[in-house]
């Protein structure tokens, strides 16, 4: 991935992506709720926390600077975007990917316990 692009994924406001999540989901079946729950589980955000990054339109960078990572993180494995994720050099890219990899997940109709590495 090239430097450029990070800089624009980390600029970009986790506001402006999160109702892409959310229809990603419904579209297939699946709920906000279990967005947020996935969210909550990366992120260790409650929905007060969520709500406020939301508000704030708080961008990728900061997002995950703040987020208090779940310790499970290492299990999330497997390709998105063309890229291993345990193999994404630059973290807070890493971390977006991780996102990206459990909502894709709930969207193909993976159970929760599985996506949540529990």
């Amino acid at each position: 991935m090239k430097a450029s692009n990070n800089e624009r994924v980390y600029k970009m406001s986790f506001a402006s992506v999160y109702p892409h999540y959310i229809t990603k989901a419904e579209k297939k079946g699946r709920t906000k709720a279990e967005v947020d729950e996935i969210i909550h589980w990366l992120t260790d955000y409650d929905a007060a926390a969520l709500q406020k990054h939301i508000d704030n339109k708080t961008n990728f960078e900061d997002f995950f600077t703040q987020a208090k990572l779940h310790p499970n993180v290492s299990k999330i494995t497997g390709v998105i975007c063309g890229y291993r994720v345990e193999e994404i050099e630059d973290k807070v890219i890493q971390q977006v990917r991780y996102l990206d990899k459990l909502i894709d997940e709930l969207a193909k109709g993976k159970a929760m316990e599985k996506i949540l590495r529990q």
